[in-house]
């Protein structure tokens, strides 16, 4: 596998002396995202390209009928799908998993699976027999860091955008009609989850928020969070590095229940923006 290209001393000495004055190499502030776009292909529900700064990342949602497991009869299922390939970064292979992508697709599952931002019971259509099988999939497009937060906000927007079929059961019979015969059907969400990286440094700097490229390689450690507009701690993941102080998690914590509100509405004001611009016609 490629080994990823160190940064040089001088790249290092001159982040470690900008964040001693309280200063980052883009300008922003400590706890400033860098400045999020959504754009929805056209033709499509539930395709969104995502860009955080210059990362970029494309999340597709699709729907299968499939049948449930015995066990749980009235669940469908959401499944998550991610590969790093060169095309974010020459430091990726195709076919061969990083730690990067191991640990971005294991908190991207914790993020929409296990946080049940997705009623997985409203996916059901015949108890036992029918259910909707949900897929995220994700495609990395450019890797500028913190590709998380990126995947993150592009999979619970297209999540949000998505329209399912709508179906009608008759007697055993399953009929689904087409978009256009019939107006295609929301996802049934309760909350949205979006997650917040911090980066920490050893000389007891300021924490960071959305760290870019270099100071994610620079950084002794970073901390994830998965939060919701509602104030509430879906995911707390903390990938190795120093430790860090009760306060410092504290702090990062109430700076991102701010931050995730802000978040969640842009998304909520982007998604507005495109269903204006869209119509259903029905014949």
């Amino acid at each position: 596998m490629p080994r990823e290209a160190e940064p040089s001393i001088n790249e290092s000495q001159f982040l470690h002396h900008a964040l001693s004055q309280g200063l980052r190499l883009d300008s922003r502030q400590p706890y400033e995202l860098r400045a999020i776009e959504l754009d929805f292909l056209r033709g499509s529900w539930g395709a969104v390209e995502c860009r955080l700064g210059h990362t970029r990342v494309l999340a597709q949602v699709s729907a299968e009928i499939v049948r449930p497991l015995p066990d749980r009869p009235y669940e469908g299922f959401l499944n998550i799908s991610s590969e790093l390939s060169p095309m974010a970064s020459t430091n990726h292979e195709v076919g061969r998993s990083s730690d990067e992508q191991t640990l971005v697709t294991r908190l991207l599952e914790k993020t929409l699976r296990r946080s049940e931002c997705v009623d997985r019971e409203a996916l059901c259509i015949v108890a036992g027999q029918r259910v909707w099988s949900i897929r995220v999939d994700v495609h990395f497009l450019n890797d500028q860091g913190n590709l998380l937060d990126c995947a993150s906000i592009a999979a619970i927007t297209a999540l949000r955008h998505f329209r399912k079929p709508d179906v009608q059961v008759v007697g055993e019979e399953v009929i689904v009609y087409s978009m256009t015969e019939r107006v295609p059907v929301l996802l049934a969400i309760h909350h949205t989850p979006i997650c917040l990286t911090f980066a920490f440094f050893s000389d007891d700097a300021t924490p960071l928020l959305d760290p870019s490229l270099l100071e994610s390689q620079l950084c002794s450690g970073t901390l994830t969070l998965t939060l919701n507009a509602q104030q509430e701690i879906c995911v707390l993941s903390k990938a190795g590095g120093a430790p860090l102080p009760a306060d410092d998690i504290m702090k990062v914590v109430m700076i991102g229940t701010q931050r995730v509100k802000e978040v969640d509405a842009f998304i909520k004001k982007e998604l507005k923006r495109d269903e204006k611009k869209r119509r259903v016609e029905v014949r």
